[in-house]
């Protein structure tokens, strides 16, 4: 190194070095070769080099977890202040600005973690109030820089933005030894909205979005056009729609003209929220709903309904390599029973949204369903999840969604 530096210094293995120079912003714990002889205090900002003093980043130490080091910067000449950060915030949303439509900008995601060069940080809008999720322990750390500076920025751009609420309520903070949590955080000076409900609108569809009690955030952001691509296709259709969780393809296919829709999922508190959803957007005479288990469902319904279309976007069967296999049987089962249950000449959507489940196992998956079920795939398209949630193409973990449209023969 050129500079004397202020951070403390870990130095890696080839292994880590290469994976860094190609993009990759993790450092594993067991690709540390020296640390600090005093160890840092958690979360801080520590410098990455090489085995022979080469400068290769910078980024937020984390004492817990096996990725123990996640890279901010590999410019030896940044200073990670409040103008850093607003650079970084002002850069994510001129992206979004860029590759999204002004009127998808109300509900989507305004920054997808190491994607956007914010490791650990998930920030989705939902009209006025911004809900996020901070899993690595150097971002929690600097919240009450960062959050007001990412409100500031919005609202500069003429966004209105009334609040921030924080969906910490996962087990992953564990691993970085974080407490879960969830609730407003306090913007200086502000009082925080009461309700913790809002209503959106996307594709035309309106929703309301429970963002302290449902999934993730409150609402799946990342299919928005893929949900597009199901409306063009569904008019005139008959539907089946499969772990509609709140009912946004179902709601889509509908709302694009189709004949009749059948929502069905597992939860009864997701049933009754799709059913309120089709209410609200005056879509509930041409659609019915179904509390069971897709796959009992399914089998129980061959040779007794007619449907032309059916749509399978399940929530995510493996979160790990090792279940990825299991997993695959799963993706299996439905996706050949979805395709006996079509006539030939039918419409088909499937999608998966693990990234350990990766693109090649996908498609082996379908052609092996397709040839048990005795049917070929004429594919229509390929789609990924939407552009406010970019995919690095360095950093495979950012690739995780796979969605299909065919026509069965």
């Amino acid at each position: 190194m050129k500079q004397s530096r202020a951070y403390p210094i870990y130095t890696v293995t080839k292994k880590a070095e290469n994976s860094i120079l190609s993009g990759h912003p993790w450092v594993y714990a067991d690709e540390l070769t020296t640390s600090p002889e005093q160890q840092p205090e958690n979360g801080t900002l520590v410098d990455v080099l090489n085995s022979k003093g080469r400068y290769l980043g910078t980024g937020f130490l984390s004492h817990e977890s096996k990725i123990r080091i996640r890279l901010l910067s590999r410019n030896a000449n940044d200073t990670f202040d409040a103008a850093f950060w607003r650079r970084r915030v002002e850069y994510a949303w001129a992206y979004r600005k860029t590759v999204m439509g002004p009127e998808d900008l109300a509900c989507c995601r305004v920054i997808f973690g190491e994607a956007d060069q914010f490791p650990g940080l998930t920030v989705d809008r939902f009209g006025d109030i911004l809900v996020t999720q901070t899993l690595s322990y150097g971002m929690e750390q600097i919240k009450p820089v960062l959050f007001p500076i990412l409100v500031d920025v919005l609202r500069k751009d003429g966004q209105e933005i009334r609040g921030i609420y924080e969906r910490n309520d996962v087990a992953l903070r564990a691993r970085e030894g974080l407490q879960e949590n969830k609730g407003w955080f306090t913007l200086p000076g502000e009082a925080h909205p009461e309700s913790t409900q809002t209503t959106i609108c996307e594709n035309g569809v309106y929703y309301t979005v429970d963002f302290e009690n449902g999934q993730k955030t409150g609402f799946f952001l990342d299919q928005k056009y893929n949900r597009r691509a199901v409306a063009k296709i569904a008019r005139g259709k008959r539907v089946l729609d499969c772990f509609t969780h709140t009912g946004s393809f179902a709601l889509n296919a509908a709302f694009g003209g189709a004949e009749h829709v059948t929502a069905v999922d597992v939860s009864q508190l997701a049933v009754d929220t799709a059913k309120a959803n089709a209410q609200r957007n005056g879509l509930d005479h041409k659609m019915d709903f179904v509390c069971a288990d897709v796959f009992d469902l399914l089998p129980s319904l061959e040779g007794k309904h007619n449907y032309d279309f059916i749509i399978l976007d399940p929530p995510a069967f493996t979160k790990s390599r090792k279940t990825a296999s299991n997993a695959m049987r799963g993706y299996k089962e439905i996706n050949y029973r979805a395709m006996k249950l079509l006539p030939r000449g039918g419409y088909f959507a499937t999608a998966s949204c693990s990234h350990f489940a990766s693109e090649e196992m996908f498609i082996k998956m379908l052609k092996s369903a397709a040839a048990d079920a005795g049917r070929q795939l004429r594919q229509i398209e390929v789609r990924q999840q939407a552009p406010d949630h970019p995919i690095l193409w360095n950093v495979d973990e950012t690739n995780y969604l796979k969605f299909f449209l065919f026509q069965v023969i």
